[in-house]
């Protein structure tokens, strides 16, 4: 294994043993499939219990609660001219790029601020935070960069910001079955599909064109789902994808 596959290994290798305790404790007994098409990477689904399963998750959702004052005080000293008002350079080229999109057609909201957030550097937990898993803040990731779920989070932070229903947004962990990796996405549903942001490419990619994962658990900050896979996933990798 080469430096840099133990490595992309280390950023989310507490994935795969959290998305077994997302699938152990989804009560899948008393769960409910979801059968209705389209199907997240053709899997089928069931929905799990209480959020606090996911504690790394919870965890973040109360940091972002706390960080809304950031974000809106920014806006503000953004519209009245007045750069004191965000705490970093960072934050407010942030901030002024989700503001940019306002009024854009959703697709293209879609492919500028996955572009536009993929610039940050890859860094891992043990670098950040000195431990082997952390889901970081938008606020966190800014300062700091972060690794694949860290993207997913602020996507799905200025996604909502943009007026996206929170009922359409998902990260989602998922083993890539190219790399043999566990690795967490941005699933956006849109207009009857499903569209992946991906720290991995810059271009947004329906979910069926996306056919070297397989979904483990997705989650947004009304409910959590396990997935079960109904087919092998096929090893081609869209034009365009660096690997």
């Amino acid at each position: 294994m080469t430096v840099l596959a133990i490595r992309t290994l280390a950023r989310c290798v507490a994935a795969i043993a959290l998305s077994w305790a997302v699938v152990a404790g989804a009560g899948l007994g008393s769960a409910r499939a979801q059968n209705i098409s389209p199907r997240l990477f053709g899997s089928i689904e069931f929905i799990g219990g209480s959020l606090e399963a996911l504690p790394q998750w919870t965890r973040v959702l109360r940091k972002i609660q706390a960080e809304e004052a950031v974000y809106q005080s920014c806006d503000r000293g953004q519209e009245n001219k007045d750069i004191s008002a965000c705490p970093s350079p960072a934050i407010a080229a942030w901030r002024d790029h989700v503001r940019s999109l306002k009024g854009l057609p959703p697709g293209r909201q879609l492919g500028e601020l996955n572009s536009f957030l993929n610039r940050w550097i890859y860094r891992l937990d043990e670098e950040n935070f000195n431990v082997e898993d952390y889901w970081a803040s938008p606020l966190e990731f800014l300062a700091r960069s972060g690794d694949c779920e860290d993207y997913a989070i602020i996507k799905y932070v200025s996604l909502k910001a943009l007026g996206f229903d929170v009922k359409d947004l998902r990260i989602v962990v998922v083993q890539d079955v190219v790399r043999n990796l566990p690795h967490a996405v941005l699933a956006v549903y849109h207009e009857g599909d499903i569209l992946i942001m991906d720290s991995l490419f810059e271009g947004v990619l329906p979910h069926s064109q996306v056919t070297f994962y397989r979904p483990y658990y997705s989650v947004n900050e009304t409910t959590r789902w396990a997935h079960v896979p109904t087919r092998p996933r096929r090893r081609l990798i869209p034009p365009g994808v660096t690997r």
